[in-house]
């Protein structure tokens, strides 16, 4: 069997994996007194899920056990089944198991007071509810909208100049591989505006999920417009790049001030631009 139609076997019968790992971790939890609540984010709570889902996990537990079962988050995954390898920070509240069969589990712990209505979760499978808080917090997040504040939109066009003169002076250095990751998020800047124009909670900086492929909440002439701003490690076609970008930024910025009644100031926008010769 060749090298892709093993991988295409394999990758076909994940979702089989995937609903075998819930249903493994179900069985554990919900027998668990001090879990109050469980529940899926990511695409299994926006119902969305594609052969390469992860399981976004949420569990409550009671406040006198949550730094006990924090400590243990490693442990716990470790029963649901043979973990290959966790991203963690052993001070953080999460971890990342990666499983044999080639799926992931994001999973978070929470006290219940902390958990409060938010546009992130608009949209969760709830799975357990002890006392009923989930649902009523899932309630409550159905009814808000995302709308982007003056301070953001300060913020984000701050990290576009940013980003923008760092760009230049590592491609200066030919420090390309710094330089790359600078336009990359130059782009992301750009999408980051894009959703906030359209009432979508940008991601965290530099987590492109779902920015692309067919569950993409952009229009094909972003999306066009993504394609087209590439570029290799070379000086000359990143600065090329870059005021590929400054149009659409351009455009963005102007609506986005508009709505928000930041001050646009083009002429100061030029002055910090030209100072890469981007303009």
């Amino acid at each position: 069997m060749g090298f892709d139609m093993r991988y295409r076997k394999r990758d076909a019968d994940l979702p089989v994996h995937r609903q075998l790992l819930r249903q493994s971790i179900e069985q554990d939890l919900l027998n668990d007194e001090n879990v109050l609540s469980v529940f899926y984010g990511g695409s299994i709570g926006n119902q969305n899920t594609d052969l390469y889902s992860d399981i976004d996990l949420r569990i409550v537990v009671n406040d006198k056990v949550f730094e006990n079962y924090r400590q243990r988050k490693k442990q716990r995954a470790e029963k649901w089944g043979r973990v290959l390898f966790f991203e963690d920070n052993p001070e953080a509240r999460h971890t990342v198991a990666h499983y044999e069969t080639f799926v992931k589990v994001d999973v978070f712990y929470y006290k219940a007071e902390e958990i409060h209505s938010s546009v992130w979760l608009k949209n969760i499978k709830i799975v357990q509810d002890i006392h009923g808080f989930m649902e009523n917090v899932s309630k409550k997040s159905m009814k808000l909208s995302y709308v982007p504040t003056l301070q953001e939109v300060e913020n984000w066009r701050n990290k576009f100049f940013a980003y923008a003169h760092e760009t230049y002076r590592r491609a200066m250095r030919s420090e390309f591989y710094y330089a790359l990751r600078c336009l990359d998020n130059l782009r992301f800047c750009v999408v980051t505006a894009w959703y906030m124009e359209n009432g979508i909670q940008p991601n965290s900086l530099g987590d492109w999920g779902k920015v692309e492929g067919e569950r993409s909440k952009l229009k094909d002439w972003q999306l066009s417009l993504l394609a087209q701003w590439d570029s290799n490690r070379d000086s000359i076609e990143i600065m090329k790049t870059i005021k590929q970008i400054i149009p659409q930024f351009k455009k963005v910025h102007h609506r986005l001030c508009k709505r928000v009644g930041a001050t646009e100031d083009s002429e100061w926008v030029d002055e910090i631009l030209e100072l890469c010769n981007f303009c």
